[in-house]
């Protein structure tokens, strides 16, 4: 490595922990937007029905995925150029400018048109920052990693972005229970924003004080980066697809099963906005404390095995899951179907990131994960959400059902075919 020394494991720690914490907060603010929709929705959408509100809110939601390519280019570009640990900063900064914004801006019956454009405005920013996130973030844990636990550490990466949305739920139900529905609909639902806004400005200090990685710095000391630009990433077209196929199915189940099951449960399964929320949290809880079991698993058993298994799972389980889990009328039995979704997309979660950090040379390698994915998220998982409610309005819900299933079994193609780069990693080993 040139004679960059690899850092000492206690520094190497301090360092995955920083990271873990930063995108916690970032992941925080971007769903603090989905748990709070329905109570929002009506200050910015004030006219029809529930799911039409709704509609209209996912429609804002996937908007902020059409940045995330964007964020992807430009963070990752940044991430290669100046670093890993400048590219952290630069995007929590971002997510705190839009979460801030989102609590200041008024209603639709204040300001009119001007409310529902600003959210949009927020949402663009915020877009653009954990387009950039994913990719500073999964390769900085990726490469602080030691190569024995490299899919064991980098699995804090989703650990922290489900907590991110665990802590959005937390915070909601303790506002559910603290403030009436009304007061909630009013001005209650800002208070998260604000929380938001707040934290980002404390992991804005602390990533500050983040290490460098060891990767970054021996390309960087030899000078021979060229900054991530798109022309070398265009030279590994098989990885690029690889990154794109691999994700497709397993964004899609992954905020299906999460983002948008608290609005299944409340308008297809019939369950009140407190129950989905407690319901959804509690899924959550254990889905997290699952993603380092199941990466640890793949330093033993292998990358492809892993992935294999949720895509099999996933196109054989996920239209019965939803139709019983539409049926379910118990807290018990609706927490026992979300949970079999979410462990079979632990198979994907848990490891998604690594898998990608391992397929590109370090010069590019921030650009190489985060934009090909950006691409894919956006694409499937950003309009999943408004899909699922677009097909429920217009009487055919279980076409979204099939759509999920044709898009796992497109990404169980590509977990079959793909090599395995646990054996084949370009990470530098140390």
């Amino acid at each position: 490595m040139s004679g960059v020394a690899a850092p000492s494991e206690a520094r190497r720690l301090r360092s995955i922990v920083g990271g873990s914490i930063g995108n916690l907060v970032e992941w925080y603010d971007w769903y603090v937007y989905s748990a709070f929709a329905l109570y929002f929705a009506p200050s910015f959408f004030p006219n029809g029905d529930q799911t039409a509100q709704l509609l209209n809110s996912a429609a804002v939601f996937a908007l902020g995925f059409l940045m995330r390519p964007v964020g992807g280019w430009v963070m990752g570009r940044y991430a290669d150029r100046r670093g890993r640990r400048a590219a952290l900063s630069l995007s929590v900064l971002l997510m705190c400018s839009g979460s801030l914004l989102i609590a200041a801006t008024p209603s639709h019956a204040a300001i009119g048109l001007a409310a529902p454009l600003l959210l949009v405005l927020a949402r663009l920013l915020q877009g653009l920052s954990v387009g950039g996130e994913y990719g500073a973030s999964a390769t900085y844990l990726s490469e602080m990693a030691g190569r024995r636990h490299r899919g064991f550490y980098s699995s804090f990466q989703y650990v922290t972005l489900i907590g991110g949305q665990l802590i959005a739920l937390a915070v909601l139900l303790v506002l559910q229970r603290q403030l009436s529905a009304a007061a909630l609909e009013q001005w209650g639902w800002r208070v998260p924003f604000a929380i938001g806004g707040a934290l980002a400005v404390g992991a804005l200090w602390l990533r500050r004080g983040l290490d460098e990685t060891t990767s970054f710095e021996a390309v960087r000391a030899e000078r021979t980066t060229r900054g991530g630009a798109v022309r070398e990433l265009l030279r590994y077209p098989r990885e690029i697809a690889t990154v794109v196929g691999l994700t497709a199915g397993g964004t899609v189940a992954f905020y299906t099963f999460t983002t948008y099951a608290q609005k299944f449960l409340v308008n297809t399964a019939g369950f009140s906005k407190a129950a989905a929320t407690e319901v959804s949290a509690l899924a959550l809880l254990v889905f997290m404390v699952v993603q380092p079991v199941v990466g640890g698993l793949s330093d033993r058993v292998g990358r492809r095995p892993v992935l294999m298994t949720f895509g099999v799972l996933g196109t054989l389980g996920t239209v019965p899951l939803l139709d019983a889990l539409g049926a379910a009328r118990t807290e018990s039995a609706a927490f026992a179907l979300l949970m079999v979704a979410l462990l079979a997309v632990s198979g994907y979660t848990s490891i998604n990131a690594v898998v990608k950090a391992e397929l590109f040379p370090t010069s590019i390698r921030a650009l190489g994960v985060a934009l090909p994915y950006a691409i894919a998220v956006s694409v499937f998982g950003g309009t999943a959400e408004y899909l699922a409610l677009w097909a429920k309005s217009i009487g055919h819900e279980r076409w979204f059902y099939w759509y999920v299933t044709v898009c796992v079994a497109g990404s169980l193609v590509v977990y079959a075919t793909m090599p395995e780069t646990r054996t084949t990693s370009r990470i530098v080993e140390d």
